[in-house]
């Protein structure tokens, strides 16, 4: 399968620990960074037909900021270390080198516990927050003694047969990621998984997320989260969706009909999927009808567009009111209004601040 024609630039960073990190930028538009995760390979994602629509999608309204984790895709596979400690550090080391701030970032799956984790540690650089099929704790902290059976068995499995040419050990996983995957969706994705990284890395990996526990940094995310989750996910259960929703301050909750851990382009919750990822990110409206603004200042009028105050602004996102005040100050000039209701007023014909907040 030929991939699509994307414009997509590949670049390398390195880690403070000399690991060398890749990444890949693509589309235009506010700044969204996926957080690395499981089996990932920058070039070969495109023509998964698992990934590929993913890719085109969230490419479309923004410049999409994706790595593959150490030890796996185009990043260095002999690293000395693979701990939750250097996942964080690698995100940051390639927001650096990206040089995009603020961004939204994805946490999808076991990238999830990264990007809470970096969101609680750095707010002013987090414009919002994006947990798909997330969780907080990982199979081992769920105090469920099936699942910490089922978590030890799985490493065994991936240990005795995830580099033999016999696929059907790969195949179990590719089962629990796309129950109701095609035959070819299904290859594609064990074939992935193959070649993404090798059986130790994939073990270390999966030993190390099985004993994530972040649920201690739920209560201190301070930006705006949007949780989302397939009622049947047979990964991760719906449980774990709750729980990021009911502990993270004003989180906002969407639960997609389906069983797939990775939505499909097929499924009937596709297109809400994307509904709701482009209304919480406010990409497309903002980006096309106020393009003179920085990521920031969109944010930024987001927040005024609901009738949030400056201190109420500064405290939202994490910044001083001084640089709000600033920031509402340079809007305003781009924008050519003179007061806070007229910016609201326009902003609101823009489809912005329509969540939540106040009423103006």
């Amino acid at each position: 399968m030929e991939p699509p024609n994307i414009d997509q630039k590949i670049r390398f960073c390195t880690a403070p620990d000399g690991v060398r990190l890749a990444y890949a930028v693509s589309g235009k538009g506010p700044p969204l960074v996926r957080v690395g995760h499981w089996m990932t390979h920058l070039e070969r994602d495109w023509e998964s037909p698992v990934w590929r629509p993913w890719l085109s999608e969230l490419s479309k309204f923004n410049t999409l900021i994706r790595y593959d984790q150490r030890g796996n895709g185009l990043s260095d596979r002999n690293v000395p270390v693979i701990s939750f400690e250097a996942w964080l550090s690698d995100l940051e080391t390639v927001v650096a080198a990206a040089g995009h701030e603020p961004m939204a970032l994805l946490g999808a799956s076991q990238g999830a516990p990264i990007a809470i984790a970096y969101a609680v540690k750095y707010p002013q650089r987090v414009s919002r927050l994006v947990l798909y099929g997330g969780y907080a704790r990982g199979r081992l902290k769920r105090a469920a003694p099936a699942q910490s059976e089922e978590a030890e068995v799985q490493v065994r499995l991936v240990r005795l047969g995830w580099g033999r040419d016999d696929p059907a050990f790969r195949q179990f996983f590719a089962m629990q990621f796309l129950p109701g995957g095609t035959p070819e969706q299904l290859r594609s994705f064990s074939e992935l998984q193959r070649i993404s990284t090798s059986p130790e890395n994939a073990a270390r990996i999966m030993e190390l997320t099985n004993g994530f526990d972040v649920s201690a940094l739920l209560p201190k995310v301070r930006v705006p989260t949007l949780v989302i989750h397939a009622r049947e996910d047979l990964r991760v259960p719906l449980d774990e969706a709750r729980l990021l929703a009911s502990t993270i301050p004003n989180a906002r909750f969407a639960l997609l009909e389906g069983r797939n851990h990775i939505l499909l382009e097929s499924e009937p919750a596709w297109p809400r999927f994307l509904e709701e990822i482009r209304s919480f990110l406010g990409a497309a409206p903002a980006a096309a009808e106020f393009p003179e603004l920085t990521a920031r200042e969109r944010e930024v009028l987001e927040q005024v567009a609901r009738g949030l105050s400056n201190q109420e602004i500064a405290e939202h996102l994490g910044i001083s009111s001084k640089t709000v005040r600033n920031q509402v100050s340079a809007l305003f000039d781009k924008l050519g209004v003179a007061s806070r209701a007229q910016a609201i007023v326009k902003a609101r014909e823009a489809g912005l601040g329509m969540e939540s907040g106040r009423k103006a």
